[in-house]
Parts: structure tokens; sequence; C-alpha cells
């Protein structure tokens, strides 16, 4: 079995090796990227996703190169499907994390796993708050003075609406256009200042706010997906449709570096989750 193993990483080694050569015209690994998006992706590139990104360049033996765009509506469409004038090239290649199964691109086989969190700030009067369960049965004065954040989308506030306290949501919204700060950057500043109490927010972002402060801060709940609600979800990278070489190329990468992939998003305070079997759809290759 050793020797198995041993003889999978030499020839993945050899397959990386010769496409680095034959990929040695482009000399680049062309990322679209938000320069402002804490934790995943910075223009100082210190999110997790330029390390990762980093890390797949130096294997490939190419310098990286980054298309910078905000994350939001249209993204995907002015930048990796987004074309450099009249030429036949795009403005980059790559998006490092995209939900599995995409719409607007080909996604990859994911390379980690994540569940939304209930954040809950500490010392506010909601340190008896265990399972999210907890606070669906709160008595009424309680419950009015709750402050949840809620979003225009996602599944936080749709639990919030099912468990009957969508008056005590603080609305956010998802893509802000803030050039200032984030919507996990923004929760991060809200939470201490007490605006809110407490944020259902998805793991990456959650990590975030948890790593701006000192340990005892918070009380951390993951979010259990049930038959009528999911939390957990499955991240890839995205490519273009028919880009089937690089994907392949991505594939045989996140493989071959699946632990370092692991270890460096777990530096961030990320809840991470075993990677469900990857089913392969008719025309994911």
């Amino acid at each position: 079995m050793k020797d198995t193993s041993c003889l999978k990483k030499i020839l993945i080694s050899i397959f990386l090796t010769t496409f680095s050569f034959s990929a040695s015209a482009e000399e680049k690994f062309r990322v679209c990227a938000d320069p402002l998006n804490p934790p995943y992706s910075t223009k100082s590139e210190d999110g997790f996703e330029n390390k990762i990104a980093k890390l797949f360049a130096k294997q490939l033996n190419q310098k990286i190169e980054y298309y910078w765009f905000p994350q939001r509506i249209g993204f995907i469409r002015n930048t990796l499907k987004s074309q450099i004038g009249d030429t036949e090239q795009y403005k980059c290649d790559v998006v490092m994390g995209l939900p599995v199964g995409f719409d607007f691109a080909k996604t990859t086989k994911p390379y980690y796993h994540s569940t939304y969190t209930l954040i809950i700030a500490k010392g506010r009067g909601w340190d008896d708050i265990t399972q999210p369960s907890q606070l669906s049965n709160l008595s009424l004065q309680r419950e009015e003075s709750l402050k949840i954040a809620m979003f225009d989308r996602g599944p936080g506030t749709t639990w919030l609406q099912k468990s009957g306290l969508l008056d005590q949501g603080i609305p956010y919204q998802t893509m802000t256009g803030d050039d200032k700060n984030n919507v996990a950057m923004q929760i991060e500043k809200d939470l201490k200042a007490g605006e809110i109490d407490m944020v259902i927010l998805w793991g990456p972002m959650a990590g975030y706010v948890i790593s701006q402060s000192p340990k005892d801060t918070y009380n951390i709940i993951p979010m259990n997906s049930t038959a009528g609600m999911k939390f957990d979800f499955s991240i890839a990278m995205g490519i273009r449709y028919g880009d089937n070489k690089r994907k392949q190329v991505l594939e045989k990468l996140i493989d071959n570096n699946m632990d370092r992939i692991q270890s460096i998003i777990s530096e961030y305070n990320i809840p991470l989750l075993p990677i469900p079997e990857h089913k392969i759809k008719e025309g994911d290759d």
C-alpha cells in the first residue's frame, strides 16, 4: 500500500512538472480575486486563497498574476469570462473559491468543506445559549432585546424566519459595494460596538471575525444541516467551461496538496468538515 501511495505521488509530480514545461508560454498562474475580501483574498495577498494560489503557482513553476475586481454581482462576467480588448486572451483563468456546481463557471473537485456558524458575543446576557434552538424558545422580554444580524440571502435568514426571529434581525447586504469593508469586516466591527449581539455567518467569514478578538470573546456554535435546512457546503475552484486541461491540472494539485491546503485554511480559524465524496456529473470532465 505504501509503495502504491509513493508511486501515485511520483506520477502526479511527473505530470505537474511536464505541464509546467508545456505551459511555459503562459508562465503565469492568473487568478481573479477581490482586493479587499479577508479572509479569502486581499491585495497584500495575505488571504488563505492567496496562499493556496501561491502554492499552486510555485509547483507549476509559474508566476502568479491577479486581476482584481470586487466580489459582487457580475464578478464572473467581468473577470473569468471577460476578454482583454479585441484579443482572445481572458483577464484571468482561475477563481479560487466557488461552491461546487456553481452555475456560471465550471468547478473542480472541492478542496474544503465548511459550515455556517452562530457567533454570540459573550457578556451581554446570552452566555447560556449553547444550541441555536434555544433562541426560538426565549421569553418575550429577552427576545425583544435580541439583535441578530441577517442577510438579504443565505440560510441564516431562512433559519431566523422559521424560528420566528425575523423581528429581532438587523439587516445587512451580502454585497455592499463598500470599498473599506467587506461583510466579515463590517460584522466584526458591529459586534464589537454592540450594534448586534450575534450572527449566523459562513465559516470563513466567521473565522475572520473570531480571529480579530481575544480567544474568549465569542461563543461559537456550528449550525448543523437538517433535512429542510442546509448549512454546510463544499468549495471548489472555478474555470471557464471547456477549459478541461486546466481543470485536470488543478484537481491533481488539489489531490497532491490536500494536507497543506487544509493546514493553510485551519490557520484562519475556519471550521472545517470532512469533504463529502464528490459525485461526477455528466459534463464535469
